[in-house]
């Protein structure tokens, strides 16, 4: 993963710590803990297939107890169709289809975030590419 990707998670772990209890804070963690999982995913340092597959039950696990708002839950859900591919095509897919429930439940900031998540992964898509 890169610095810039951990970068994403560093600030989207800063909002959630400053965040009051509720849907609001309840968002912030799910959508950090699915940026930590696209993360995983993306080269040089991918985690294995069966790595993946624990983590995705785990994520799945975690998430479904989580009180959010209801877009959000269904964007997430959807992005979690997308990682289950494991390929950093579909973590690309699956951040840029989080950004605009989360920019619309979450706030700005966070849309921002996400959405500079996704570009990231797909420089890095690009640039495994070519190597």
């Amino acid at each position: 993963m890169s610095d810039a990707f951990a970068r994403q998670e560093t600030i989207l772990a800063e909002a959630l710590g400053t965040a009051i209890r509720g849907p609001r804070r309840n968002g912030l963690f799910a959508v950090w803990l699915v940026l930590r999982c696209c993360g995983d995913l993306l080269p040089p340092n991918r985690v294995s297939e069966r790595g993946h597959s624990r983590r995705m039950e785990g994520l799945e696990h975690r998430l479904h107890g989580l009180s959010l708002p209801r877009p959000l839950r269904r964007a997430l859900m959807g992005a979690l169709q997308q990682l289950r591919e494991g390929t950093p095509n579909a973590v690309a897919i699956a951040l840029q289809q989080l950004v605009a429930p989360v920019d619309e439940t979450l706030g700005a900031t966070s849309g921002r975030t996400v959405a500079r998540a996704a570009e990231l992964a797909r420089s890095r898509m690009r640039n495994a590419a070519q190597e």
